[in-house]
Formats: C-alpha cells, sequence, structure tokens
C-alpha cells in the first residue's frame, strides 16, 4: 500500500540495508546485541517517512467512509492511513512513530521527534525501544484484527503477497458467500470463493472497487 508513497518494504531492500541483513535489525536477538544499531535503522525509516505523503490510494479508502463503515487492518508501520483521513485502523505490527517501554509493554509514547536514542527511558526509567513487532515476536493485536474479519460484510485485500503470517490467515475468518475483493498487480494466493481479482496497484485498484460496490450496495 505504501510502496507508491516511496516507502520501501523489506522485500524492496533487498533483503539488505547498509551492510545488514535486515533480519539482524529487525529481531529481538537483535536488540539485545546491538540496541544501537537498531535504534538507527528504524531512526532511518522514520525520516524516510516523515518525508512521504499518502498516496491516492490511501485517500480513496478513507473517502470510503463517506459510504460505508470501513475498519483497516495494516501490517505497514507507516502512519499514512490516518493522514489520508482514515478513522479506523489497527496496526498488527506497530507503529513506527511510537515507542514503549522495554519492561512495560502498555508504556506507549508518540515520538515528537524523528530520533530515538539510547537513553530514551519511559517514566519507570526503562530504555524506550521502537514499538514494532520484530519477527520472532507474538503479534499482540491478531485477535482483535481476526474479530474484525469476522463481523466484515465486505474484506478488501490490498497490496499484500498473502505470504506473511498470522496476518495472511486472517481470510480464513470471513463468513461464508462474504465478497472478497484482492487488489494487487501480482494476483497473490487466496483460494476461498466468492473472491474478485483486481489486477492493479492501490491507487487504480480501488476505484475500480468503488464501481464495484456501487453495485453490492
Amino acid at each position: 500500500m505504501s510502496q507508491e508513497s516511496g516507502l520501501k518494504t523489506f522485500r524492496d531492500m533487498g533483503g539488505l540495508w547498509e551492510q545488514y541483513n535486515v533480519t539482524e535489525v529487525a529481531t529481538p536477538e537483535a536488540w539485545q546485541r546491538d540496541p544501537e544499531l537498531v535504534l538507527r535503522f528504524y531512526n532511518e525509516r522514520r525520516k524516510q517517512l516523515l518525508l512521504a505523503e499518502p498516496n491516492a490510494g490511501h485517500k480513496a479508502i478513507a473517502l470510503l467512509e463517506k459510504q460505508f463503515e470501513v475498519k483497516i487492518v495494516t501490517q505497514n508501520v507507516d502512519n499514512l492511513h490516518e493522514r489520508a483521513g482514515s478513522s479506523s485502523v489497527l496496526h498488527l505490527h506497530g507503529e513506527l512513530m511510537k515507542a514503549r517501554s522495554t519492561t512495560n509493554p502498555s508504556l506507549i509514547y508518540e515520538l515528537e521527534s524523528k530520533d530515538l536514542n539510547m537513553g530514551d527511558k519511559c517514566e519507570k526509567g526503562s530504555q524506550l525501544r521502537p514499538h514494532i513487532v520484530w519477527f520472532g515476536e507474538e503479534v499482540p493485536e491478531i485477535s482483535n484484527a481476526i474479530k474484525i474479519v469476522k463481523e466484515a460484510d465486505i474484506l478488501v485485500i490490498v497490496g499484500t503477497s498473502m505470504a506473511v503470517y498470522p496476518a495472511a490467515g486472517l481470510v480464513n475468518y470471513v463468513k461464508s458467500k462474504i465478497p472478497i475483493f484482492v487488489i494487487d498487480p501480482n494476483k497473490p494466493d487466496v483460494h476461498q470463493n466468492n473472491v474478485t481479482f483486481i489486477e492493479e496497484k492501490a491507487e487504480v485498484g480501488i476505484e475500480i472497487l468503488k464501481q464495484k460496490l456501487k453495485k453490492i450496495k
């Protein structure tokens, strides 16, 4: 979804950041081994985000709220959906513009500046870490995401390879006979019934989706 705003995914990086494998800067083990390196990686990601703007796809999804109750479940850690105007966004993998305590995960803070450094501490005196779900960590919001999918009258999947779990498994919780729309130029593997593929990038695909939703409504 955010590629069209110029934000690179881990796959876009070719698996590398500078001379490091991205998995070396996005795991609990990396944090224990070299927290300064991990902080620097996410500070760089944050700088890119601050320069990015919501694209037409983000804005089109936000505009759907004029006609539908829209709940977004995203694997992206940026805030572009919110900046585009979407009012209900659940971040499965955390949020880049937030930090949390290393000892109390419920202590979460908005980052007012682009950098998070060693020595930045929570109110209890513990070092802050990026509010990101790293490889190998549990996904705390998955139960809330499942609830949203179970209650959905229409499911729209945008710009995902359907290869990252547990997010890719959410489609299995949709109610029987609920229409599913998949927007992606690469046509990911989705084998449920009632699936309509829109083989376009998000910006174009959302506009096509809007026309199809008019027929349903």
